[in-house]
């Protein structure tokens, strides 16, 4: 590995941290920062925005990657790494998923996070559970008429497969 690679991760770590402690002094919400990197460059900076913007979604990792993928024109951001401030929660590790995010990198970890009142745990466990057994009940009807739409995806001609 060259001199080069390491100091750049370090510096792109520094600025997610950075971000998480300016953009917290600024009451825009939790402390959670997170860069987006291609090609050794930042194209996309994230922070929590939950409080300041009312949007449970508005997490470092999602603000970033909207951004990024707005930036590229693109839905996918494979070249791509994210550095963030903290473990990314459930949420937020799904969209790196979807986005197709080649690696992630963290500081804190989601225990360092449920320290300060942060918890994610019940998430991870309710995931581990049957629709009928989870706190927020999830019931399934009008499967048939559903269906319509997913067979009109499956049979369109002029689709964009993600």
């Amino acid at each position: 590995m060259n001199k080069k690679g390491p100091v750049d991760k370090i510096d792109f770590m520094r600025r997610a941290i950075q971000l998480s402690e300016e953009k917290m002094m600024e009451n825009s919400g939790g402390p959670f920062g997170a860069v987006i990197v291609k090609d050794n460059k930042i194209i996309a900076e994230g922070y929590n925005q939950v409080t300041s913007v009312n949007d449970p979604t508005a997490h470092a990792e999602i603000v970033a990657i909207r951004k990024a993928c707005d930036y590229l024109n693109t839905f996918q951001l494979s070249e791509a790494e994210i550095f963030c401030s903290c473990e990314p929660c459930p949420m937020c590790f799904a969209a790196i998923h979807w986005a197709r995010i080649k690696k992630v990198y963290y500081s804190n970890t989601r225990k360092d996070a449920q320290k300060i009142g942060f918890d994610d745990n019940i998430i991870y466990e309710e995931l581990t559970k049957n629709n009928n057994q989870r706190k927020i009940p999830s019931i399934q009807f009008l499967s048939v008429e559903g269906k319509t739409a997913f067979k009109t995806w499956e049979e369109k001609i002029d689709k964009t497969p993600y």
